[in-house]
């Protein structure tokens, strides 16, 4: 059955995960709710191609719709979207990039609208990312740019929230120090 946005719109996630174990078809609605900043979270933490990131966000979906039976209904759907996205990411990242080294964008590409200012300024930061602990480079994406807070990212990380503080913590510490580098 074909499910049309306005009605995943007024769906809660709950309700989405509900229906779409009963109708594969309301599956859409997870979708449409999450590919946009699930790729911009895999090209964040990636140097993945726009293939390759679809790719990997087409087995996550994949992994999702095979997992959503085992969803723990207490914890939010980002968070374990974002987990089995993560997962994904990193299984195919470390496939294809033995140094670990990370090259491309934190941030999606500028908008011919941003200033050259942003523009510099993401660049700069992407710089410092890229010469970052993957550990601290990701922790810092998913506090800082996807905007999660410490449970969630507890949940897709699975480390334990005292962790996530000093994670953050210490990857703060050494982006000022690589910043003064």
């Amino acid at each position: 059955m074909y499910i049309s946005e306005e009605i995943c719109k007024s769906l809660d996630d709950k309700e989405i995960v509900s229906r779409s174990l009963e109708d594969m078809g309301y599956f859409r609605c997870i979708y449409l709710r999450y590919e946009k900043s699930l790729k911009r979270y895999i090209f964040k933490i990636s140097n993945f191609s726009n293939d390759e990131a679809e790719d990997v966000l087409q087995n996550a979906f994949l992994n999702i719709w095979k997992n959503l039976n085992s969803y723990d209904k207490s914890m939010k759907l980002s968070s374990f979207i974002y987990r089995i996205v993560h997962n994904e990411t990193i299984s195919r990242w470390r496939k294809t990039n033995a140094d670990h080294n990370l090259k491309e964008a934190i941030m999606n590409s500028p908008s011919e609208e941003e200033s050259e200012e942003k523009i510099n300024k993401s660049k700069y930061i992407q710089n410092i990312l890229n010469k970052m602990p993957q550990k601290y480079k990701e922790i810092l994406v998913l506090k800082f740019l996807e905007n999660m807070d410490y449970e969630e990212i507890s949940n897709i990380l699975k480390i334990p929230e005292g962790t996530v503080a000093t994670r953050i913590n210490r990857a703060k510490k050494s982006f000022v120090k690589i910043s003064k580098i």
